[in-house]
């Protein structure tokens, strides 16, 4: 093998036990310290208001038409953009395909 090789996979195994002793000495998560006896908390409320959400309302057909309209104009200008790169890059293929055939 390589001595290149050999060095990167030392490499990678001193970092494997850095992080495995690394992970020994320090816990990702930390934990809070908590007193050796039982707590005792007190239950406190909370209160909440119940309010009634607005009926919904379907929207008009003039905003349903310029919505449709939009995402039309949006799918024709995304497929003009992917024809045009699309386009590009064949002819740049062709163009250096055959300059390598006429070498």
């Amino acid at each position: 093998m390589d001595d290149l090789t050999i060095r990167a996979g030392v490499i990678v195994g001193l970092a494997i036990v850095a992080l495995v002793l690394t992970g020994w000495r320090k816990p990702a998560r930390a934990e809070p310290r908590s007193p050796r006896g039982p707590l005792q908390r007190e239950r406190v409320g909370i209160v909440v208001d119940h309010d009634d959400a607005p009926l919904y309302r379907r929207p008009g057909i003039v905003r349903r038409v310029l919505a449709l309209a939009a995402s039309g104009g949006i799918g024709v200008l995304s497929g003009v953009l992917i024809a045009i790169v699309t386009s590009f890059a064949i002819a740049y293929a062709v163009i250096k395909l055959t300059d390598l055939l006429t070498q």
